[in-house]
């Protein structure tokens, strides 16, 4: 199996968010953990071709190891985005088969992909042949009607057969007729024991598991059990301090030793240069507010930056004053 810093990397990666894991969000995780493995949101390709490149795939080198996912369903298309990401540094290109939304669906690509592995199998065989860093697949356990069990090892077989090695597979359906892309992120139900009998079936893929995974102790739990990654989503969103500050001690063995606190203050030069740039707090600090959730203070620092991040003029000094409010909690 192919190694680089990204698949050393995904035995813990923070999935690919819309309108969450941005540049911003991704180098605030990054000062909590050295070694996950971050991703952007979803770009289309034709986006990355035909688009502003540099607003679309720009980013901090500090935010490495980071992958970019691409959405797309045309081989040359995917390919030429491919290429283009690896001109802007990515350590690896993830292909997106398993979004729900209606918008995704329009453009043949997302989880309706997984009706047609045929043709998954020829997009990552045209994005490898462009670049030489990882090209991985993130996909469900099928969609609407499918049978999974028959589904997901025919999806596996072909497209690996095309030469993807690893693949992150959200344990859900994706019911494309009639839940919304919020409910399918909950009512499908989660299977997990399918994902380890893909394990069973393909020992020599590299195969992270997806969905619903809540706490740090979920995530060693699948590790132990012989999965070789686990991609976490909304809780390491929502509670960046529960599973980012012990990630590395725990995944990788390498503790950081770092405090939340210590975070916010490693933030501050970030904030300032982005202010610099004529950009706002708000942009920045909207990734914060979970950083002490559960802790005394908590819900006074999340106020006081959605009350004020916003505000003309508003800089690092509103975040000292936010911290405040954990440290006199503290005190």
């Amino acid at each position: 199996m192919p190694n680089n810093a990204a698949t050393a990397a995904a035995r813990l990666s923070i999935a690919p968010m819309m309108d969450w894991t941005d540049r911003h969000c991704r180098f605030f995780h990054r000062l909590m953990s050295r070694h996950a493995l971050l991703y952007t949101e979803m770009v289309t390709a034709p986006a990355v071709v035909h688009g502003d490149k540099e607003r679309l795939l720009g980013f901090d080198a500090r935010e490495h190891p980071v992958a970019l996912q691409l959405g797309g369903s045309d081989p040359a298309q995917l390919a030429q985005a491919a290429r283009i990401a690896e001109d802007f540094g990515y350590a690896e290109i993830n292909l997106n088969c398993g979004c729900p939304s209606d918008r995704v669906q329009s453009g043949s690509f997302g989880a309706v992909l997984m009706e047609n592995p045929a043709l998954v199998a020829e997009c990552v065989a045209a994005m490898i042949a462009a670049v030489r860093v990882p090209v991985t697949v993130k996909c469900r356990i099928g969609v609407d009607d499918q049978d999974p069990a028959v589904v997901l090892p025919d999806f596996l077989a072909q497209v690996s057969a095309a030469g993807v090695h690893r693949f992150s597979v959200h344990a859900r359906k994706a019911w494309l007729q009639g839940l919304s892309p919020k409910e399918n992120r909950d009512i499908p139900p989660l299977n997990y024991d399918l994902v380890m009998e893909m394990k069973g079936l393909f020992p020599h893929l590299h195969l992270s598991v997806n969905g619903g995974i809540a706490t740090l102790d979920d995530a060693v739990d699948f590790l132990d059990r012989g999965l070789d990654g686990v991609m976490i989503g909304r809780a390491a969103y929502h509670t960046p301090a529960d599973i980012l500050l012990e990630a590395d001690a725990r995944i990788f063995d390498d503790p950081l030793g770092r405090t939340a606190e210590e975070v916010v203050h490693l933030m501050l030069p970030y904030i300032a240069d982005h202010l610099a740039k004529n950009g706002r707090l708000g942009q920045v600090t909207r990734h914060m507010l979970g950083l002490f959730q559960g802790r005394p203070g908590a819900r006074g620092w999340r106020r006081h930056l959605s009350e004020n991040a916003h505000v003309d003029g508003a800089g690092p000094d509103v975040v000292l004053a936010a911290l405040d409010h954990v440290t006199r909690k503290a005190a």
